[in-house]
């Protein structure tokens, strides 16, 4: 199993709009994340906009390439794109900065 952690940017006047819409994540959206292999998620939120986000899947890239195939997948990041920095237009999945374990005890 592969734990995944990564890091992209939401802007500052949208914090609480990206919080509302992730307390309504849609039922086929959260479906298509765990029939792609997305377990144990969570996403973390800094005050400035600093967005963590934490995963287990068998296999990162699979689970990435599952969602793209996925229409649901790419209607929300379609209606998400506005609320991250970086470059305009990218989805968020095209974004985010992976970050190195160098760590772990169990």
């Amino acid at each position: 199993m592969q734990r995944v952690c990564f890091l992209l940017k939401v802007r500052p006047d949208r914090l609480e709009e990206y919080k509302q819409r992730h307390r309504e994540v849609w039922p086929d959206m959260l479906a298509a994340l765990r029939e792609t292999g997305w377990r144990n998620y969570s996403l973390f939120l800094r005050d400035d906009g600093l967005l963590v986000g934490y995963l287990e899947t068998p296999d990162f890239e699979a689970a990435l390439a599952g969602m793209a195939a996925r229409e649901v997948n790419q209607r929300w990041q379609r209606s998400m794109v506005e609320f991250f920095e970086g470059v305009p237009g990218a989805h968020a999945d095209q974004q985010l900065e992976r970050l190195e374990e160098v760590f772990h005890l169990e």
